[in-house]
């Protein structure tokens, strides 16, 4: 500090607002030795998210006595999910076969999926989490058994829920990892799931990930106020807001 209390460095209080890489420094024509090394720290992190693979087991047994069932998508393998989108958002056939088995006799109010995504790490560490804090703000809500997906995308909750014939899906899925967020977990909501449902008609709640992003019960005190609003109105998506204090009305 300077004797006028300023700081020397002028990048000091900006570093601090903010994960992000600002005001690195340089050393000749690029970045110190230091930088370059966190750097790729943070990059190998971010890979190694992707490529973990779920513990499906371990997802299981910090479910407790919640029923669930273990899914696959279409993508054989974590190349092929990686490569080929589109197969991570479909079921295959005995995973299909296994759902419609374990549908309960009266439709559900809500399905939840915890779904591999991006980030499995994101998954171990605050999916089970977020459920315990959102069940504990649902009680007069019905659950299909919990279901866990393995080699998912956002999508697959559509064939999951319609499967189980639940009238709302919540998505709790790894999201793409960033440089400074290997582990962050994102929840997307649908009402009336059905394959072909597009992202404007699901809600999102992202960066869930304590402590740098949203906390587990922040994440589940909006997405009980979303739900209950989607349950009441019969929809999710851009229709559907979150204004930080309350949800808007129904327009007309």
């Amino acid at each position: 500090m300077t004797g006028n209390g300023v700081d020397r460095d002028p990048w000091v209080m900006l570093r601090a607002a903010t994960r992000a890489r600002v005001g690195l420094g340089r050393a000749g024509d690029g970045l110190p030795t230091a930088e370059n090394l966190r750097l790729a720290a943070a990059h190998a992190a971010a890979r190694d998210a992707v490529h973990l693979p779920l513990d499906a087991d371990a997802v299981v047994a910090a479910l407790g006595e919640r029923p669930s069932v273990v899914v696959h998508s279409a993508a054989a393998d974590r190349a092929e999910y990686l490569q080929r989108p589109d197969l991570g958002r479909r079921l295959d056939e005995a995973s299909e076969a296994r759902l419609r088995e374990a549908a309960p006799e009266e439709p559900a109010d809500l399905t939840v999926v915890v779904a591999d995504g991006l980030s499995p790490r994101a998954v171990h560490d605050h999916a089970v989490a977020v459920l315990d804090a959102l069940a504990a703000r649902l009680d007069d809500w019905s659950f299909s058994p919990v279901v866990v997906a393995e080699q998912a995308r956002v999508a697959l909750g559509d064939a999951v829920a319609a499967a189980l014939g639940s009238r709302m899906v919540l998505v709790l899925v790894g999201e793409r990892p960033g440089m400074s967020s290997p582990d962050s977990l994102g929840a997307y909501l649908t009402w009336a799931p059905r394959v072909g449902r597009v992202d404007s008609e699901r809600n999102c709640v992202s960066n869930i990930r304590p402590p740098d992003g949203l906390s587990h019960d922040g994440a589940a005190e909006i997405l009980a106020a979303l739900m209950g609003e989607a349950r009441r109105r019969e929809l999710t998506g851009v229709e559907l807001k979150d204004t930080g204090a309350a949800l808007p009305e129904a327009a007309g």
